[in-house]
């Protein structure tokens, strides 16, 4: 009896159901770890706010509200959620094509479309994005990252960075010359900490400690060095004392641009900030779920990934998703249940509400080396390497990925990934696809589905006048053409039955149903009679509902080879 549809089915938050046998010694554990994460989330927040093209403000909002939103209503006991590095790429596209009103149109529309892959109960399929596609757009998106602090990390303090990445180097290398020594020491002695510091202790956080060095560095080389030249977050940005009311969306159309027409240009943004979105935040339920020994609602934590990036730009923020490092982060240092969570948003909005003046002395360059270290750990280079050892195809997919989302965008990147995935798919289903013909006798010890009924295993006579081919492999639309061009080369010339084994196909699709039918039509046509063999109970009632089972007559469809060679033999016999 089929089940009716009931959102409860697909929308089941952690948090209600961990509450239930809640703990004194696991809230004090969630508070440790979410004081923790909110901690590391700091500099993160803010260094991807600003690195995104928006500002400090923005990300500090996103890492509060989102990450509230993820932890109390999403799928997986311990994921933390908030900006990430994946979205700098797309984001800053976005602004520079669209502005920012263009940016909050498109997350929602992604929040939307996260939601709806969720209640359909999409979130296993989206894990079956092929890992070449996903390594590619990763290291793509690391290198572009990497390529975007150079402007802070050398401050050079250049106005109107080229997006594109060719020219932006181009940039880089004419002003050269504008280096400011000052600001590069900072940005060089941040990444130096970043590097060495898991070697001193690894449950300090690196960038937490390079945060607070290099800002009292700064500081004091401003007050007593006289050393101005290097810029803060608050030389380039004002930093509210709280969360602004939420707002609806200014919308700026072009002349002769209508809402829909912008919408329409939103789309493929949209659906790449879902996608990756998605992909991102049920690898890293994944990842939590191997560590912790649980097990995620993947359409629950689609649906609260969504719901954040709907509630999320009315309030001015960006787009979020679950953020591997710190829901790692979390675990590692005791967090149980969505409350530590809820507790990183606490630490958060704390930090916005009375510590924005100091936000504001942290050094751009500082940021920059947080951010390059960032792109390091996102590069995914051991995986470039292991790839390099298998098949060339998926070293070939990941490399045309890697290029497209460096040199043009993350949506064309991904597009053409999976395009190429599918396509390499398609052509080793169609290499595993055998077909074999058969013309004077079959071995049955080859034969799995044979009923001698006491026989010995004999070969088995094949009938005067009939062919028999056999399909090893799913019958679509890759294998179709081939199996009849296979069929028409070696075709005797003298038949009178031709006889399909089917056993070893699993599925049928709506082109190999119409090859069969076109095949049947054209025996007829020569007065030759169709019979199958070994079909199995669900491609006989695909091909039943197609109506090609009483086309061919149900009499030869048969479900073993000794019911198809018996049934070709009659044929022989009447036609005699």
């Amino acid at each position: 009896m089929k089940q009716s549809f009931s959102f409860k089915n697909v929308f089941q938050p952690k948090l209600f159901h961990t509450l239930k046998s809640y703990t004194k010694q696991k809230l004090m554990q969630d508070s440790i770890a979410g004081l923790i994460v909110g901690v590391v989330a700091i500099p993160l927040a803010i260094a991807f706010g600003i690195a995104s093209g928006v500002g400090p403000a923005e990300g500090l909002i996103t890492a509060i509200i989102a990450g509230f939103i993820i932890s109390a209503f999403g799928g997986s006991k311990v994921q933390i959620g908030g900006p990430t590095g994946a979205f700098i790429v797309i984001i800053y596209g976005v602004i520079q094509q669209h502005g920012l009103t263009g940016l909050l149109i498109a997350t929602i529309m992604a929040g939307i479309m996260l939601i709806l892959m969720g209640v359909f109960k999409l979130g296993s399929i989206i894990k079956f994005v092929p890992y070449p596609v996903i390594v590619g757009f990763t290291a793509g998106i690391a290198l572009t990252i990497f390529s975007t602090q150079m402007n802070d990390l050398f401050g050079m303090n250049i106005q109107g960075v080229p997006a594109d990445f060719i020219h932006k180097w181009v940039c880089y290398a004419e002003h050269w010359k504008d280096i400011n020594w000052w600001a590069f020491g900072i940005g060089i002695t941040s990444l130096a900490i970043l590097i060495f510091m898991p070697r001193i202790s690894k449950k300090i956080p690196g960038s937490l400690v390079v945060i607070i060095l290099m800002t009292l560095v700064t500081w004091l080389l401003r007050r007593y060095a006289g050393v101005e030249s290097i810029k803060t977050i608050g030389d380039l940005y004002t930093i509210p004392n709280g969360i602004p009311a939420p707002h609806l969306p200014s919308f700026e159309l072009a002349e002769g641009q209508t809402f829909w027409s912008l919408v329409q240009s939103l789309f493929p943004a949209a659906f790449t900030i879902a996608m990756l979105g998605a992909i991102e935040s049920l690898l890293s339920a994944m990842v939590a779920d191997g560590v912790i020994g649980d097990r995620h609602n993947s359409n629950t934590e689609l649906i609260a990934q969504g719901v954040a990036n709907v509630v999320v730009p009315f309030f001015g923020g960006i787009p979020a998703t679950g953020a591997i490092a710190r829901t790692m982060t979390n675990i590692n240092n005791g967090g149980k249940t969505p409350v530590a969570g809820i507790v990183h948003a606490i630490v958060l909005m704390a930090v916005l509400l009375f510590f924005g003046p100091l936000v504001g002395l942290i050094p751009m360059a500082c940021l920059a080396g947080i951010l390059i270290m960032v792109s390091y750990n996102m590069s995914e280079w051991r995986s470039i390497v292991w790839l390099a050892k298998n098949p060339k195809s998926d070293f070939l997919v990941m490399l045309v990925t890697f290029i497209l989302t460096v040199l043009f965008d993350l949506t064309i990147a991904i597009e053409v990934g999976l395009l190429l995935a599918v396509i390499l798919f398609i052509k080793r289903t169609n290499e595993s696809t055998t077909v074999q013909s058969f013309s004077n006798e079959l071995d049955p010890t080859h034969n799995n589905d044979l009923r001698l009924h006491g026989q010995d295993l004999e070969t088995l006579k094949i009938p005067p006048f009939t062919e028999v081919y056999e399909i090893d492999g799913p019958y679509f639309f890759g294998i179709a053409n081939k199996f009849d061009d296979i069929s028409r080369r070696t075709h005797s010339g003298e038949q009178k039955v031709r006889i399909i084994r089917m056993r070893k196909v699993s599925f049928i699709d709506s082109t190999g149903i119409h090859n069969l039918e076109q095949l049947h039509m054209r025996l007829q046509r020569d007065g030759i009679q169709l019979v199958l063999s070994g079909v199995n109970e669900k491609v006989f009632n695909t091909l039943d509902k197609a109506g090609l089972v009483n086309k061919i007559g149900r009499e030869n469809v048969r479900n073993h080879i000794n019911g198809a060679l018996a049934r070709a033999e009659e044929i022989v016999k009447s036609g005699d």
